[in-house]
């Protein structure tokens, strides 16, 4: 594989507009061929999206997408320059592209990466810090795994940096561009908000068992019957005995 120098980048920028990374991708996917290069930023949509990232971007719809079952839908904001473009079938067929998306990956909390407070940040950070399979390994090795390990995490957050679930060989981020390059407007996706059915609520607990015995009328416990005590019978009051008359002599 050529080297692909910081100058074969800026190169390649400057020519296409496209992003520092997406540059050197194709470089590398291209062996440092600043031609091919090029062609491949044109094939994938990024060559000339990343000149209308700067446009006011303020038209676009609100899709919706819900999925089957009725258990989980999501609310997608996603702009455009012009409502000409937000009424295209293109446009509105990406919003629901994005909003699919979104139902599919469930950890996914943020647009993109710098959307994601810094705290969040130094949080992932003292947690792989203080992991045992690199507590014995010298600062600075640390300090680089756990950066990687950080970028990771946060990228699984992002939304523009999961694969696309109908071509897993391009990102959100780059289907984005494609749309940009096709439809000649700066897009974004701005805001997007999950809903899943019954999140939040606390369910109250059942017993399985009880509870059926409580449907079929079986957990009326019969309260025992009191015996009555038994009713002492009068006793009878002794007759008198009559005197004996004395007889006379």
């Amino acid at each position: 594989m050529a080297d692909i120098s910081a100058k074969l980048v800026k190169d390649l920028r400057d020519k296409t507009g496209a992003g520092m990374m997406d540059c050197k991708k194709a470089l590398k996917e291209n062996d440092g061929d600043i031609e091919k290069s090029i062609e491949w930023l044109r094939q994938k949509g990024i060559a000339s999206a990343s000149k209308k990232e700067g446009r006011v971007a303020a038209e676009g719809i609100i899709g919706s997408y819900i999925h089957t079952g009725d258990r989980v839908g999501v609310l997608v904001e996603v702009n455009c320059e012009t409502d000409f473009v937000a009424r295209r079938d293109e446009f509105k067929s990406l919003v629901r592209d994005v909003a699919m998306q979104i139902v599919a990956c469930p950890n996914v909390e943020y647009v993109r990466v710098s959307d994601i407070p810094a705290e969040i940040s130094e949080k992932e950070k003292s947690i792989e810090m203080g992991r045992d399979d690199i507590a014995n390994k010298p600062e600075a090795m640390r300090e680089k795994i756990v950066e990687g390990r950080i970028q990771k995490r946060l990228k699984e957050l992002s939304l523009m940096d999961q694969p696309f679930i109908k071509d897993q060989n391009i990102s959100v981020e780059e289907l984005i561009k494609q749309a940009v390059s096709k439809l000649g407007e700066n897009i974004q996706v701005r805001r997007f908000s999950r809903f899943v059915l019954g999140e939040g609520i606390e369910k109250e607990e059942s017993n399985f068992a009880e509870e059926v015995a409580a449907q079929a009328g079986l957990n009326k416990k019969e309260e025992p019957v009191a015996e009555a005590e038994p009713v002492a019978e009068p006793k009878a009051e002794a007759t008198p005995k009559k005197e004996k008359s004395k007889k006379k002599k």
